[in-house]
């Protein structure tokens, strides 16, 4: 298969599929079936794509077979072959959870189309080669994420959809006005062409102001301080399936764009960028493990947590060296698994206990032992506990921290660390430890086994830390590789504008 049609296919496959879902019958197994199928296609053309960046280097493709920058390209290094692979996997997972746990009418309704076309706008974002068409591809995910969250109806739901659309909607207009002041400035959105072209501009202070309004618009759409007050009153609401789908992937664009743009095309300014985005991402991890430790809501709970983690991402980001980008990358995957693993768990939960308020569940660890032992492998990782794939990505946000001289940042992610371990086991003494509560009847608990089709996904989520923690090495090694990509932008360029200067 030739590198363009691996570039292309990603977008091809999920839009196509979602095209193909809502022409089908309204019946569950036919639009199940060709998720499930969409999603396989998918992850093989991430490693595909993975395995030829990481031999022949950077691939670009022109759409239409126009040059650059005339034209809509498509790039792809090993950091964005790594998230596409990454998002085809969580897609997998996500769908095969929602068969074994959304009713019938939910299935064979719009639920699979606006999945496909939400995993299909991801893989956008990580690939497109200009900003115009980044935007573009947020606003095709944010849409379907939209609907997503309020496809029930529920009151709840929809106080939730408003507040996140109203925010999301706040943060794109931002975010256009940015690619409207960088053309009018640059003549061109390329990042490729902006990377040679910014420098030369002789307007730095021009050009530190329209970075600031990228990081206000990526940084809202990542979740971070003090723009995240959207998430933990949005994410909680929908099903189990839906909060990992969103968890997953859709504060992660915004990370990932966060890192492309100021590697690439804002690095004129580099000692301002860094200060801030190490500011931002340690109010993060404080404020967000913060919430967490005071939540008693299953969900709430881990609504905060994405927050708290988004933190060590952007503080990695801030220190702006090759071991501190390694660092992000590493942490950056095993964070969506820990937390997707997590989210899975928490419904499964709620599956049993009919209910996320901790306060009213209770003796889990002896009627649900396999759910027990799902949850504590990824709550350990998120806490960095060893031998898991948190302890290594942690400790590599640690020692990057510590090799920039920054003790600040080092010092806070250790202390968030400790209250991530803590939070976590308030959920394991309320959940899966305690007796149950005094005035619920003591029903007898039927255990959940393989064949209830909710066990599985949580296996392979929680059996992806175990392999991230046994396999470290060669996931550092990558994201050393991704790192330094990120920090070669004549790689880039060359890969997208040839030996045009």
């Amino acid at each position: 298969m030739t590198p363009s049609a691996l570039l292309s296919l990603p977008m091809i496959l999920c839009l196509g599929a979602a095209a193909a879902g809502l022409l089908t019958p309204s019946r569950a197994w036919p639009r199940r079936w060709l998720a499930l199928m969409t999603m396989v296609s998918l992850s093989v053309v991430g490693a595909m794509l993975l395995v030829t960046v990481r031999r022949e280097g950077i691939q670009s493709m022109q759409v239409g077979g126009w040059a650059a920058p005339f034209g809509i390209t498509l790039v792809a290094d090993l950091l964005s072959a790594l998230l596409v692979l990454v998002t085809g996997v969580m897609g997998l997972t996500v769908v095969s959870y929602s068969a074994a746990t959304l009713p019938a009418s939910k299935e064979a309704g719009a639920y699979y189309p606006l999945v496909l076309v939400l995993v299909g706008g991801v893989c956008g974002a990580f690939l497109t080669g200009d900003l115009f068409n980044l935007f573009v591809w947020i606003e095709v995910m944010l849409g379907a994420s939209f609907v997503l969250l309020a496809l029930e109806a529920r009151q709840e739901q929809l106080e939730a959809s408003i507040k996140y659309m109203s925010l999301s909607l706040m943060g794109s207009v931002v975010l256009l006005c940015a690619v409207g002041l960088l053309y009018g400035a640059a003549g061109t959105l390329n990042m490729a062409d902006l990377a040679v072209t910014v420098p030369g501009l002789g307007t730095p202070n021009l050009m530190t102001a329209v970075s600031m309004f990228f990081l206000v618009a990526f940084a809202l759409k990542a979740g971070a301080f003090p723009l995240f007050f959207w998430l933990p009153a949005s994410y909680h609401t929908p099903p189990a399936a839906v909060t990992t789908l969103f968890s997953a992937l859709l504060t992660k664009v915004g990370v990932y764009a966060l890192a492309r743009v100021f590697t690439l095309v804002f690095t004129q300014d580099a000692q301002l960028t860094s200060t801030l985005l190490l500011v931002m991402g340690g109010l993060t991890m404080v404020t967000g493990v913060l919430g967490a430790v005071a939540q008693y809501d299953m969900r709430r709970l881990l609504s905060f947590h994405i927050i708290s983690q988004i933190g060590y991402l952007i503080a990695a980001l801030g220190l702006l060296t090759r071991s501190a980008l390694t660092a992000l990358i590493a942490f950056l995957i095993h964070y969506i698994f820990a937390k997707s693993a997590l989210f899975l768990v928490s419904g499964a939960t709620a599956r049993v206990t009919r209910t996320y308020d901790l306060h009213q569940m209770g003796n889990l660890y002896r009627t649900q032992p396999l759910l027990a032992a799902l949850f504590f492998i990824p709550a350990l990782s998120l806490a960095g506990v060893p031998p898991f794939s948190g302890f290594f990505a942690k400790l590599a946000v640690i020692q990057a921290a510590l090799r920039a001289e920054n003790w600040i940042i080092a010092g806070t992610a250790v202390v968030v660390g400790l209250l991530t371990l803590f939070s976590m086991m308030k959920i394991w003494r309320e959940a899966f430890w305690k007796a149950p509560p005094e005035d619920q009847p003591q029903e007898p608990i039927r255990p959940l086994s393989l064949g209830d089709g909710v066990l599985g996904p949580c296996m392979a989520m929680t059996l992806f830390m175990v392999v991230l923690g046994l396999g470290a090495e060669p996931l550092l090694e990558l994201a050393d590789a991704a790192a330094g990509q990120l920090l070669d932008p004549e790689e880039y360029v060359r890969a997208v504008l040839g030996g045009r200067p």
